[in-house]
């Protein structure tokens, strides 16, 4: 393990005092929504924030992760706050068997940690950070955003239950992220007193608003080869299995039938890139690609559009992008098994909500929405103004308040 790191931190704040609370934070990787949550969480008099990854996000793990492409993300991810790398094994992210932490208890045991805080815990590091903490009787808060309609067979169900009842009631705390992921953690036996409301949030001041957004809109409707004065549908995201991109295409098929006046674009890329892009040049589709956009490039994706499509099935368990197109006043149309479809979509008000694989019932929904401009762009901005729920401040809250109240929890034990 290397040296502790801190990264734009005055030797004032650097200082460690003894009424705060020393947070340990756990985390697979850097993460681009994560950086600006940490940083707030950092500047707080009452904690003292240490996050630890199990290692980085580097060009060739982004590229396996289903991006498609390597690439370094383009905002800072570790300015801010104080963190460390662990030595791990077998870095491929996928499944619980991976990573696996190096190092964990005596790093904790030098820390001294009043409270260890796990994000996510389907790696392996998760489980050794979590016993290491039952075995030094060290408080443990998780943050998950699992939902109970993820797919899964039924004997795994079955199996599963009595296990995740044996140890998600012992966590001091639970963070859920949004309405699945609290009834996730109540099926499963947390104390409803234990569970809070720690959100996804995106980092607003990277999407811009007004007249400063729709300067772009033009020259980005002509660098795509679209229409300015149509409607434009936006898919964003790891042209993956889970994110169902054809859905999109085969809606858009139905609907650009109809509506000649109806584009698409799509942002992105991964391995599923080449058959969609097959299936628009065989149809002759007004869909255009305009590939894999570093974070700081994502408004343009918005700015561009009218309104985004996530057609994913149920392990999509929140659902970034939403948020994202929000902050940029873009309604978003979702399939029902989106997590974050109870908390950010009021159907018809902030967006709207089809059957999971219902091409169908998509189409016509995209139909009637491109119809109605005017709906789209009030629909948009209602669901800017629903986006201060789900904000880093909101997600920046819950969080102290889970500290605090497993301190006094502590204090009085």
């Amino acid at each position: 393990m290397g040296p502790l790191l801190v990264s734009n931190r005055s030797a004032e704040n650097a200082v460690i005092s003894e009424a705060r609370s020393r947070l340990v934070l756990l985390s697979t990787h850097p993460i681009q929504y994560h950086g600006h949550w940490f940083r707030a969480l950092a500047e707080r008099p009452e904690i003292d924030l240490t996050v630890i990854y199990c290692h980085p996000s580097t060009p060739a793990n982004q590229a396996r992760a289903g991006f498609g492409v390597e690439f370094d993300w383009d905002i800072p991810l570790l300015d801010g706050y104080r963190y460390t790398f662990l030595g791990t094994r077998n870095e491929n992210s996928r499944g619980s068997g991976a990573p696996s932490a190096q190092g964990m208890e005596p790093l904790l045991a030098r820390e001294k940690p009043d409270v260890v805080m796990i994000n996510g815990w389907h790696y392996r590091a998760a489980w050794q950070a979590i016993f290491a903490c039952w075995r030094m009787r060290i408080p443990v808060m998780v943050r998950g955003d699992s939902q109970l309609i993820s797919p899964r067979g039924a004997l795994k169900r079955r199996l599963k239950y009595p296990v995740y009842r044996s140890f998600i009631p012992r966590f001091d705390a639970c963070l859920a992220v949004g309405a699945r992921s609290r009834e996730y953690y109540l099926h499963y036996g947390a104390r409803p007193e234990r569970v809070f409301h720690v959100p996804h949030a995106v980092q607003d001041d990277l999407f811009p608003r007004g007249g400063e957004a729709q300067a772009r809109r033009v020259a980005l409707r002509q660098q795509w080869k679209l229409d300015y004065r149509g409607t434009v549908f936006l898919f964003a995201g790891k042209f993956i299995e889970k994110k169902r991109p054809m859905d999109f295409l085969r809606a858009m098929e139905i609907v650009t039938k109809l509506e000649p006046k109806i584009a698409g674009v799509m942002v992105g890329d991964g391995p599923l890139r080449a058959a969609c892009e097959q299936f628009v040049n065989e149809r002759q589709l007004p869909v255009h690609f305009a590939g894999f956009l570093n974070q700081s490039q994502m408004a343009d994706a918005y700015v561009g559009s009218d309104c985004l499509v996530l057609p994913s099935d149920g392990r999509e368990t929140w659902g970034l992008v939403v948020n994202e197109a929000m902050s940029c006043a873009r309604p978003a149309v979702v399939s029902d098994a989106v997590g974050c479809t109870p908390d950010l979509i009021l159907d018809g008000i902030t967006g709207a909500i089809f059957p999971l694989g219902d091409v169908d019932a998509l189409s016509r929904i995209l139909i009637a929405l491109g119809r109605s401009p005017e709906r789209l762009q009030a629909m948009g901005e209602r669901g800017q103004e629903r986006l201060p729920r789900y904000s880093r401040d909101v997600a920046l809250r819950g969080t102290i308040e889970a500290v605090e109240a497993v301190m006094a929890n502590r204090r009085t034990k």
